[in-house]
């Protein structure tokens, strides 16, 4: 299946309480809205996409629950932005304070801020361009550090505030999260085909 994008007025109109049931209505597909309220639905990762997925995740939560900084969040998770936008990152970080400063409410649904982290990994479906575009979403509505993490051509994308995107070819290094997640460090080569 290819990536579906649906821009009607019916799906215009939609609320975000309407939208966000509209998702769980169809939970195995991996479904975002951006900031004209267009809706791009996807197919579920591959097998080994996920499996890279899951190495990423795993080690953000081992450091979250070693330094007890925040939270962390899988694809499944759904961000409003404060463009109106709904995005979901393969993986993502919040500080503690910011999600305590969110009503009951927002934590329910989906999550109405940012997150200071977000990592997207290029699956053979993706396309570069459109990730590098969802890249520069994040950072404009406020994400502090973003990795575009491309396994098949073992290049990274690094996304910080008012900085060009920084580029690092090859698996063989430990990437860093410094400063925004202090001590953690993604161990690359997991990530090889």
């Amino acid at each position: 299946m290819d990536v579906i994008k649906l821009k009607t007025p019916v799906l215009d109109r939609l609320t975000d309480a309407e939208f966000y049931e509209f998702c769980q209505d169809h939970r195995d597909l991996r479904i975002e809205r951006d900031a004209t309220h267009q809706i791009t639905i996807r197919p579920p990762a591959s097998s080994e996409t996920g499996s890279f997925n899951s190495e990423l995740i795993s080690d953000l939560v081992i450091w979250n629950r070693q330094h007890k900084l925040g939270k962390t969040f899988d694809s499944s998770a759904g961000f409003t932005l404060s463009t109106g936008a709904m995005l979901s990152p393969d993986a993502s970080w919040v500080a503690q304070a910011r999600w305590d400063a969110l009503a009951a409410d927002d934590r329910r649904g989906f999550a109405r801020l940012c997150p200071d982290f977000v990592a997207e990994l290029l699956s053979p479906s993706d396309r570069l361009t459109d990730t590098m575009r969802k890249m520069e979403h994040w950072l404009g509505a406020g994400a502090r550090l973003g990795w575009l993490l491309a396994p098949a051509s073992e290049t990274v994308f690094i996304f910080v505030p008012g900085q060009p995107v920084r580029t690092i070819q090859g698996f063989d290094q430990l990437l860093s999260g410094e400063p925004v997640l202090p001590g953690f460090a993604l161990e690359l080569r997991r990530l090889r085909y």
